[in-house]
């Protein structure tokens, strides 16, 4: 880091990712936060720093042992930190940088045989909620949400049309008979649709979403709020406003479907509220053209469902149609370093495995995880020569389908 750097950092004051601090606190609270930047997305302490930005200078002897000292000895996962002095800094004063990046772990501070979790919230570095640490966990694939079991439920709450649906034509396998409690327990257990608790069996997470009849009982941040708007910004006078609620799961019969599941009626929604235009190909059969291409819509849907982050109870995800484009919304960063980029050129990770399987079980995914580049950015290119914008914003990932090329 050169000192224009520095001194940019200064003028700018404390931040998600910069931290002042004299170099007098204890290892503790040097280890405090090093844990909540490395929770976050990495950051950096500036020792030598008082809050108000103004300069003191190191005066700690051995400072560089004790930044490493502190970083193997209060801090769980140990951390490695980038650590550099730059020098003269205004006259005489010296000041340290200390560098952590994101961990792939989730870290903690390690006090009195006492293990502490920290994040980063704007300026501040505070413990981690319950619901925080899960979070955390599950970003690095520490756990998986989607096999817990929901309190509340049971076996009885599961769509068995919907599951020997699967396991029949999907997975082309027998199941048991309908009145054979033990025998779907077994089968539901191994498949991760249900799971042993203390005596109880309660369906898993993933099993709800996909086969129960009704999984806003139990999971109220299930499911699609659809909008259509008349113009190209929010308005109140909507042209439909809906909530697309039930099991991600479609039911087929033998004469083909029976029953829709979210995807597809989030996909009829789109269609009532989009236009189509008529043309004659090959000079007599006329072709009818949407404004987007069913499988982009479908892509982007899917996508919301499957990867969305389950933790984040008050939200659901949004598809919202105005008169030039089109928006697909799922709550939640992207999973396991996953950027807008990356997933263009086809980068594959899950937050939700299991879902994530059994959808391309179903044929909504493809096998090679490249639904993003083929189906959404080469659709919409080949559609109507546009590019989709996918947009990471806070708590939430986007992506937007534009209506024709500006």
């Amino acid at each position: 880091m050169t000192k224009t750097e520095l001194y940019e950092l200064i003028k700018n004051g404390e931040s998600s990712g910069i931290e002042f601090k004299r170099d007098t606190i204890d290892n503790r609270a040097l280890a405090k936060e090093l844990v909540a930047f490395a929770n976050l997305r990495g950051g950096r302490v500036i020792l030598g720093i008082d809050d108000d930005g103004s300069v003191a200078g190191t005066s700690r002897d051995s400072l560089e042992e004790w930044v490493m000292t502190t970083c193997r000895d209060k801090i769980r996962p140990e951390i490695i930190p980038y650590y550099e002095i730059i020098r003269d800094v205004e006259p005489g004063k010296d000041l340290s940088v200390v560098q952590v990046d994101r961990g792939w772990a989730v870290h903690h501070v390690w006090h009195n045989n006492h293990r502490t979790y920290y994040i980063r919230v704007g300026t501040q570095s505070r413990e981690a909620s319950a619901e925080e640490l899960e979070r955390l966990f599950q970003q690095r694939g520490a756990f998986r949400l989607e096999v817990r079991g929901v309190s509340g439920s049971s076996p009885a709450d599961f769509d068995y049309r919907r599951l020997n649906d699967y396991f029949q034509r999907i997975r082309s396998q027998e199941t048991p008979d309908i009145d054979d409690a033990d025998a779907w327990q077994h089968l539901l257990i191994n498949t991760e649709f249900l799971v042993e608790e203390d005596g109880m069996t309660p369906a898993t997470v993933a099993g709800l979403l996909l086969f129960c009849a009704n999984p806003n009982r139990f999971l109220p941040q299930a499911g699609i709020d659809a909008v259509a708007y008349p113009g190209k910004e929010k308005d109140y006078a909507a042209k439909e406003r809906i909530a697309i609620r039930g099991p991600m799961t479609a039911v087929f019969g033998s004469e083909g479907l029976v029953e829709n599941g979210l995807v597809e009626q989030a996909v009829e929604f789109t269609r009532r509220n989009t236009k189509v235009s008529a043309s004659l190909a090959d000079g007599a059969r006329r072709e009818e053209r949407w404004s987007y291409p069913e499988e982009a819509i479908r892509e982007a849907i899917v996508n919301a469902l499957v990867h969305r982050d389950y933790l984040l109870s008050s939200t659901t995800v949004e598809l919202s149609i105005y008169e030039d484009r089109l928006e697909v919304i799922s709550p939640g960063r992207l999973p396991n370093g996953i950027t807008p980029q990356r997933m263009i050129t086809g980068c594959r990770s899950a937050r939700n495995q299991l879902l994530k399987d059994v959808m391309r079980d179903y044929g909504y995914l493809e096998h090679m995880g490249m639904g993003v580049p083929r189906k959404i950015v080469k659709e919409m290119q080949k559609h109507n020569g546009t590019s989709p914008d996918l947009i990471e914003d806070e708590e939430r990932f986007m992506i937007r389908l534009w209506d024709k090329k500006e």
